[in-house]
């Protein structure tokens, strides 16, 4: 089985998951996906037997709107909030992936500059393993994003990602995610 077809099966065996990407499309969110550890930990816990859901702390969703300002993103935060249960309903982080631009140089020290969609944003991750997004569409189609591919997050292995420095927080990452997958593979320096 391909890469994409077992993601997109891993992804459907995760009731958690399933359910928020179900919620998500109902929103009316421009240019929306689910991505980073929602996602790559999903394939992960499939490659390793582990249970749905093992280890996977929040469900990260990004949209896109040009509007950069708090009021609109909290407009959005709250309605995503209004639209789930507990126990997701605080495990659902929303940002607006235009947005970041205008916050994430001051709070990690590095430039970053503005977006033109949500898939973009992927290329920005701190490696290439947590740059995959899914989004589930009206007819039940699995859409996936990962624009470096699938093979890091089918053979566990993480890597920084060669388009930006490495993250200053990389080895508490690391330290957690071996904590839960002792299986990861970790490549310290980029190819």
């Amino acid at each position: 089985m391909e890469h994409r077809e077992r993601l997109i099966a891993a992804v459907r065996g995760d009731p958690d998951l399933m359910q928020v990407l179900d919620v998500a499309r109902g929103l009316g969110l421009t240019d929306w996906l689910i991505f980073s550890g929602a996602v790559y930990q999903c394939a992960w816990n499939a490659v390793t037997g582990r249970p749905a859901g093992y280890g996977i702390k929040d469900f990260d969703l990004g949209y896109f709107d040009p509007d950069v300002s708090w009021e609109a993103e909290d407009a959005v935060i709250r309605r995503v909030a209004a639209a789930f249960d507990d126990p997701l309903r605080s495990r659902v982080e929303v940002r607006n992936q235009r947005r970041v631009s205008e916050w994430f140089p001051a709070k990690f020290g590095e430039p970053y500059p503005p977006v033109a969609c949500t898939a973009e944003a992927l290329t920005r991750f701190v490696a290439p393993a947590f740059a995959v997004g899914v989004r589930l569409e009206a007819d039940g189609e699995i859409v996936v994003e990962a624009p470096f591919g699938l093979d890091d997050v089918f053979s566990l292995t993480v890597r920084p990602n060669p388009n930006r420095p490495r993250a200053r927080d990389w080895d508490r990452v690391i330290a957690g995610l071996r904590a839960r997958w002792p299986e990861v593979v970790v490549i310290e320096e980029t190819a």
